[in-house]
């Protein structure tokens, strides 16, 4: 319906020595056209006249023209745009603007994540070139399109072929000696396409790409190690990754640099990295095995955490959290007795009285430690939690009640997430009707304001009320008043209370 509108704007721009109003308009009219109705106008070969008023110092025109193409060319089949546009996308790769160039690497990335486009790209071998050399240029924007064009190009053999076993191989180490920066971003490409496959695992180590950035975790340049680290974390994300990683003797590398790392002054910059490999490790694998074959990792993590120092605590109460949040987590830290109990200790006296970001951190991972769903509680599960829930305080209900209705939301969301972590296990459901008024505090709707707030007040309520122990413990009157409150949802207001307090004011 509108590609005759949008066809007639197309010719006044062809005949206009200065076409920005006439392009404004068609901007207006192709965006409010649906994606469907714009096929028909997409496919007349009239966008040329777009693409060359590209061509132009004018960055309002430039500006224009690119956010009409980006609309239209959405309208376009990949093949169609591999097909009639090659010499406009080559033109757009060049473009001095960065918004042309991320435009354009935008649609390459379409064409390659086409079957028949993959075909038609792996023909032009100068396009995919300066696809490359995209991942050069100084705005990030820029350089995360191309690597996403040319991972999306990776996913086939072709094209795993045509970047890892042809001349772009070269092009890509060129590009990687522009500087540390540029370096990693080729990095960045190498882990993505290794993700995805074995196969594509293995072109990318026999590049010498992958062996190169692992020389790199001991380097001298202790920020070029700490991003190193990053990199290999990410490869270590799939099972092929982490296989590859411990062949290559990996991870033996890493618990050594971090037993190394107590002697270095520069350390805080990548031990955190370091730690971050094996938390993810130990989620991904087992806590147990990786704790038992890298004792280190569970000492520096321990120390960390008692250091109070601000850029590796938070790192150590996150991965404590991560690691407790698992039975076989809890298990390992359990085994660790004391060492683990006077960390409890000290995230409890953060918890209570550090900077409000480190509290939060460390409420968090407390509640991580504390949670146990009914399905995998056992006795001596119950234990465990009730056991590390005492040792927080000599009065664990009356501290964390205390530091919920401090006025920092976060911090009462936090503390309240303590409570629906052990709101379910029939031991704290016994304290919680053993501490005076407290049952009567959660049924409050006033106590807290905010969404958050009253969405983690709704959460509590309803892990109270998931144990099956819940009637026989709160009693039937608090189970009727908790299952009603739950009924209500989490923003009801009591209609006779809001009246009232009108009348008041």
């Amino acid at each position: 319906m509108m590609a005759a509108p949008i066809e007639s704007l197309l010719n006044e721009i062809c005949n206009s020595e200065d076409p920005i109003e006439e392009l404004k308009s068609l901007r207006t009219a192709v965006l409010a056209t649906p994606v469907s109705g714009l096929r028909q106008a997409a496919s007349g070969a009239r966008l040329e006249i777009i693409f060359s008023l590209l061509n132009t110092n004018d960055k309002e025109q430039i500006e224009v023209c690119v956010e009409i193409l980006s609309r239209v060319l959405q309208a376009l089949e990949p093949i169609q745009l591999a097909q009639n546009y090659k010499t406009a996308l080559q033109s757009g790769l060049n473009h001095p603007d960065d918004s042309v160039k991320v435009l354009t690497l935008t649609q390459i990335g379409r064409v390659a994540a086409h079957a028949d486009g993959v075909t038609q790209m792996l023909n032009s071998a100068e396009i995919l070139c300066d696809v490359i050399q995209c991942i050069s240029v100084e705005r990030i924007a820029v350089a995360k399109e191309a690597i996403a064009a040319l991972s999306k190009l990776s996913n086939t053999k072709a094209g795993l072929d045509a970047l890892f076993r042809s001349d772009l191989l070269n092009k890509l180490k060129d590009v990687m000696l522009t500087s540390d920066i540029i370096r990693y971003r080729v990095y960045e490409l190498i882990v993505e396409v290794s993700a995805v496959s074995p196969v594509s695992l293995g072109y990318c180590a026999n590049s010498g790409l992958i062996s190169q950035m692992l020389e790199e975790l001991t380097g001298d340049d202790v920020l070029v190690r700490a991003t190193a680290i990053e990199m290999v974390t990410n490869l270590a994300q799939s099972q092929h990754g982490r296989q590859y990683l411990a062949q290559q003797g990996i991870m033996d590398k890493i618990s050594n640099m971090i037993i190394a790392a107590e002697s270095d002054p520069f350390s805080n910059l990548y031990l955190p990295g370091l730690v971050k490999f094996f938390g993810s490790l130990a989620i991904m694998d087992s806590p147990q095995q990786v704790c038992e074959k890298y004792p280190v990792f569970l000492e520096v993590v321990f120390s960390m955490a008692m250091s109070l120092d601000p850029t590796l605590t938070p790192v150590a109460l996150d991965t404590l959290g991560v690691l407790g949040s698992t039975v076989e987590g809890k298990q390992v830290l359990q085994k660790t007795g004391e060492k683990f109990t006077s960390v409890l200790k000290r995230m409890s006296k953060v918890a209570a009285d550090g900077a409000t970001e480190l509290r939060v951190r460390c409420l968090e991972a407390l509640a991580q430690l504390l949670t146990l769903p009914v399905e995998q509680q056992t006795d001596d599960l119950l234990l465990l939690t009730e056991s590390w829930f005492s040792c927080l305080s000599s009065q664990p209900m009356l501290m964390i009640q205390n530091i919920s209705t401090q006025p920092f939301p976060e911090l009462h969301c936090s503390a309240l997430r303590i409570f629906t972590a052990i709101g379910c296990q029939p031991w704290a459901q016994q304290l919680m009707m053993d501490t005076p008024g407290f049952v009567e505090w959660v049924m409050d709707r006033s106590v807290g304001k905010g969404k958050e707030a009253k969405d983690c007040k709704f959460e509590l309520v309803g892990a109270l009320l998931s144990s099956s122990n819940a009637q026989e413990i709160f009693g039937a009157n608090n189970y009727l008043k908790l299952k009603t409150y739950l009924k209500e949802g989490p923003y009801y207001v009591n209609a006779v209370s809001s009246v009232t307090t009108e009348g008041a004011d």
